[in-house]
């Protein structure tokens, strides 16, 4: 069944995939807790945070960096994993940071993905619309 991205039903079959396959978590980004708010989606605007290589609803007191994307690059980032979308983006200024942007490049340490973190977002992909 798919679920449009961001949506409640989107986030409860993540989490579920998540659990399933239960992909390892780089020691570089257990700590890390990035807000993210995604704008002019399909269900209004949506509050989410990056916390400890998880992907969830809600935004965290204890995040140093706030991320505001429009909804179109937040699909084109998370669920395409396009890196060029995200690139340009953030060179246009449709990625507004707010905090401490340190915390966005101890993201990229985290090295390659697992076999595990492919599956897990192979399998989020094809369940997204």
């Amino acid at each position: 069944m798919a679920h449009t991205f961001l949506s409640d039903t989107w986030f409860q079959e993540a989490e579920r995939i998540r659990v399933e396959i239960n992909p390892p978590v780089p020691d570089a980004i257990k700590n890390i807790v990035v807000n993210l708010v995604v704008k002019n989606g399909p269900e209004g605007d949506v509050e989410a945070r990056i916390e400890g290589g998880k992907f969830e609803k809600g935004l965290a007191a204890s995040a140093a960096t706030k991320l505001t994307v429009p909804y179109d690059v937040a699909k084109a980032m998370f669920i395409s994993g396009d890196q060029q979308a995200s690139m340009q983006a953030f060179m246009t200024g449709q990625i507004q940071v707010e905090g401490d942007m340190g915390v966005l490049m101890q993201m990229q340490m985290a090295g390659p993905p697992s076999a595990e973190a492919v599956t897990l977002q192979e399998r989020v992909k094809s369940m997204t619309v």
